[in-house]
């Protein structure tokens, strides 16, 4: 461990670099990093596990930058303590095109970037999931594979964010000791000093949480040091006010909100150099306190090395080292299949919440790195089964959250769980609150992690709720956004092909799009294949014969059968098909896509709204959903005040055909 004045010329090397790298960059913000060197320095040297050369180790602590603005101090930490991947080429093109140093963390283009952050509260909040996954793999596989700390700099700005208070709510009443947020409490923000916006008694506030709550002086080492080794003996997760400088270092800026997010310009590097006695030329670490941050960076060696023997005696290596890596069970396909067979046997007409819950009684007990949850809707979305148990701070091995009324505190700690690694986490809630959870569900996607949403009463079929629960837009907003699955499943056997599509995507996450009303099963037979998979494909007519193609997803692809069948009536032969994933059928190849959509005129059904249908409609097509909002009425009612019926239907194929 470095002596004291190493410690201080350690921390100075942090805000050399954040200095240099932002004057070169011409953009950047270095006040953050300059604040919290000192108590970052503390934190890595005296008490952060982890290998710098196996940035992967399993039971490494955790450390988030949940103010990702400040990412020098990051880019600066890794390369000190000699992540390999991390060069000082790296930090001298930070923010340039194709440079791993984004202007925010992002998770994937370094080792040591635990997730991405910048928009405000996400990282706390993702920070909440992996302290809940510590816990719960500790449960699962005792405290000699998984017993570590998850570590947070917050800033002011993280704590005003709404998310911050539904994910510190969560966690002091889970009672995760394991997570440790260091807050730079530096009374600044882009507009001036927090007074202008905040009177908020933040000690206050999260002892109401439950949490214990520590202060110190944020550029005392020692002082920061000491309140770490409370907060790791307390067993409620500890908030720790480390009051900072903003830019300390820079003699005529800091404490200033200038020095928040701007170069500090040459004249105020020159002066912050000589008040912080670093003579060295820009990007120059000297060979000295470089080995002493390498050493740092070699510290947990030992305990990796402890710790890889008890893993390599432990029978259930194997399956903690699967679980890990995200892998699935080779009894899960099977579980899928064994399903949609006895639905081929026995066709059950259900509500698509209803049969997503009975596909997760089908396949919990074959993939048990499932770990699901609810924000208060566990009735509604059905997404507790009988063989799961409450995790809880009385059941860290429970595989069943309840989340509270907590809509994006649950979507930002599934993206913890899913980050951390060793489990699979599912969470539901009403369809429409996808725009409560919609960051992190973008972030979900950024990040190319599996995490997959249960969204139930997905349209106007939800009936007297009315509009301010009916989503319209939600599909084509959902559809829009990257790497994102979005699924509506029209019968029982597509939401079962469908939770085996989100759980093997391993880089998406997915939306399931499930209705409260009740559907006829259309999918009989040989159940062999993931049709679903497909992302559309034809369920009824041919490709030959065909004068009209019906589009249609979930409650819709009845509407779209019994059209057909009082076209035949009429000698129109009308091809039917699902469409239960847009992103997947776009990824097939062109051929299958012309095959399945054909050349004849096209009618689109689907309770939404229009736009993400207009790639594959001409001007001559037709579309049969909504335009505007829903209504307040029994389900029956809606769907013929807005038209969206077989009659209207096959009145449009009628027309067409004229």
């Amino acid at each position: 461990m470095p002596n004291p004045s190493d410690k201080q010329r350690m921390s100075n090397a942090i805000r050399a670099l954040t200095m240099d790298a932002v004057q070169a960059a011409n953009s950047g913000h270095p006040g953050m990093p300059m604040g919290m060197a000192d108590a970052a320095t503390a934190l890595f040297c005296d008490h952060l596990k982890f290998c710098a050369d196996t940035p992967n180790w399993p039971d490494r602590d955790r450390f988030v930058l949940s103010a990702g603005h400040g990412s020098m101090l990051l880019y600066a930490l890794l390369y000190l303590t000699g992540y390999a991947d991390m060069t000082l080429d790296e930090i001298r093109n930070f923010r340039q095109l194709g440079a791993r140093t984004a202007g925010h963390p992002e998770f994937g283009h370094a080792s040591g970037i635990e997730t991405t952050t910048g928009p405000l509260g996400q990282g706390i909040a993702n920070a909440v999931g992996m302290a809940m996954a510590e816990r719960h793999l500790a449960a699962k596989f005792g405290d000699d594979l998984v017993d570590h700390h998850t570590y947070v700099i917050a800033g002011d700005g993280c704590l005003m964010e709404g998310i911050s208070h539904e994910a510190a709510s969560m966690a002091g009443h889970m009672q995760l000791g394991r997570l440790i947020v260091l807050f730079d409490d530096n009374g600044i923000s882009i507009d001036g000093t927090t007074d202008l916006t905040v009177s908020d008694d933040i000690s206050a506030r999260f002892a109401a949480y439950n949490w214990q709550v520590l202060a110190c002086e944020g550029h005392d080492m020692d002082a920061v040091s000491a309140a770490i080794n409370a907060a790791k003996a307390d067993d409620r997760p500890s908030l720790i006010r480390c009051k900072t400088v903003i830019g300390f270092g820079a003699p005529a800026k800091q404490g200033t909100s200038g020095v928040h997010g701007a170069p500090l310009g040459d004249n105020e590097i020159a002066a912050a150099r000589a008040a912080l006695d670093w003579p060295f030329d820009a990007f120059d670490i000297p060979a000295n306190l470089l080995d002493s941050w390498r050493a740092v960076g070699n510290q947990g060696n030992s305990a990796r090395s402890s710790w890889q023997k008890r893993h390599a005696a432990r029978a259930d290596a194997d399956a903690f080292d699967a679980a890990m890596r995200g892998d699935l069970p080779s009894a899960f396909a099977p579980a899928v299949l064994a399903w949609k067979t006895k639905l081929a046997a026995e066709p059950q007409n259900l509500a698509t919440r209803v049969a997503s819950q009975k596909t997760l009684e089908a396949i919990l007990p074959a993939c048990p790195t499932l770990f699901g949850g609810s924000a208060d809707l566990t009735g509604s979305n059905n997404t507790r089964v009988g063989d799961h148990s409450i995790f809880d701070r009385n059941n860290y091995a429970g595989t069943y959250i309840h989340y509270g009324v907590r809509e994006h505190g649950m979507a930002a700690a599934m993206n913890g769980i899913a980050l951390h690694g060793g489990a699979i986490p599912y969470g539901g809630t009403f369809m429409v609150f996808t725009d409560y959870c919609r960051p992190s569900i973008r972030l979900s996607a950024l990040m190319q992690q599996r995490a997959i949403y249960v969204m139930t009463h997905d349209s106007i079929g939800l009936g007297e709720d009315g509009p301010t629960h009916q989503p319209v837009e939600h599909l084509a907003a959902l559809r829009v956004i990257p790497n994102l699955l979005v699924f509506r499943p029209g019968d029982a056997v597509e939401t079962a092909e469908s939770w085996q599509c989100a759980i093997e995507a391993k880089t998406s996450p997915s939306i399931l799009a499930l209705s409260r009303q009740g559907m006829a099963q259309f999918r009989h037979g040989d159940m062999g294949e993931n049709k679903t998979a497909k992302g559309g494909y034809i369920i009824a007519g041919d490709e030959a014969s065909r004068q009209v193609t019906l589009v249609a997803t979930g409650s819709e692809v009845g509407i779209a059968l019994a059209a057909r069948d009082t076209l035949a009536k009429d000698g129109i032969a009308a091809s039917v098909v699902s469409m239960p994933c847009m992103e997947l059928f776009r990824a097939q190849d062109p051929a299958y896509q012309q095959a399945v959509l054909g050349s004849t005129p096209r009618v689109v059904i689907e309770a939404a709204m229009q736009q993400s249908w207009d790639w594959m409609l001409a001007p001559s097509d037709s579309f049969i959903g909504m335009d505007g909002f829903g209504a307040s009425a029994p389900i029956k009612d809606l769907y013929a005040h807005f038209g969206i019926t077989e009659d209207a239907v096959v009145a449009a194929v009628r027309q067409r055909l004229a």
